[in-house]
């Protein structure tokens, strides 16, 4: 199911305050410390490219795709504005058939989380394994982390952005199932013409799973990897009940 349709003209607004370098040089911090001489990296769930773009400026070759063809044109113009070469294209994470193999494949800003269902994630992993060379690829990725989701359960939050041309109101209102371990992500967005003053709605529910180590340490078992470490976003140091996403890292085997 694609997500951000509408709502992907205006994803970089929104996110015009995320600090894509610093979590680009954690990815670098942790592809060191955990892979083999990474060089050649797949980007499950690319989005507008701004990861890639700054993972090639410190010298990574980068593939990104993204089920989501708006994002990918996105993904190329902000490539061009940047004056680096980045291989994007639009494909879907559960059946990608990659080319040739790659050094590690990464999924950030929590891909991984929307796969809902235990078959949508086992196909992701799996796609992931086929992308890397046998007992080298390192698998890194982020996800919703339970115990932080449920120790500190999601609320409604309101955002304000804007471009140069329409100024935006997102109001995110969260749903949660219990029975699924997924959060339905409910976001309104009025989207003001500052020229005419005209408001137009954006509905979107992006659904959102919330994971826990062994379930991930099981699916990546069944997939061909070794769950090597997981690890707080922000700090990398330990999770804990405060630690509302977390990374992954695993090892091809």
């Amino acid at each position: 199911m694609e997500v951000f349709q509408d709502y992907a003209l205006y994803y970089n607004a929104f996110y015009q305050d995320k600090d894509y370098m610093a979590e680009t040089r954690q990815v670098d911090i942790l592809l060191k410390k955990y892979g083999n001489d990474v060089r050649k990296i797949i980007n499950f769930g690319c989005g507008t490219g701004k990861h890639d773009i700054e993972l090639s400026k410190m010298g990574y070759c980068c593939k990104g795709i993204d089920m989501s063809p708006l994002m990918i044109e996105i993904a190329k113009d902000n490539s061009k504005k940047e004056a680096v070469k980045i291989d994007f294209s639009v494909a879907d994470i559960r059946s990608y058939v990659p080319v040739e193999k790659c050094d590690s494949v990464i999924s950030l800003f929590h891909v991984m989380s929307y796969q809902n269902s235990n078959g949508d994630l086992l196909a992701a992993f799996r796609a992931a394994r086929a992308a890397l060379d046998k007992n080298k690829g390192i698998f890194l990725f982020d996800v919703w982390y339970g115990p932080g989701v449920l120790s500190d359960k999601p609320s409604v939050r309101v955002k304000e952005a804007e471009n140069n041309t329409h100024k935006l109101v997102r109001i995110a209102r969260p749903v949660m199932h219990d029975d699924r371990n997924v959060v339905d992500v409910c976001y309104e967005v009025l989207v003001i013409d500052k020229e005419s003053g005209k408001t137009k709605v954006i509905n979107e529910v992006h659904n959102m799973r919330y994971f826990f180590k062994p379930e991930l340490e099981f699916y990546l078992r069944e997939s061909g990897f070794e769950l090597i470490d997981n690890l707080d976003c922000v700090t990398l140091d330990r999770t804990n009940y405060e630690s509302w996403t977390s990374y992954f890292i695993a090892r091809a085997v």
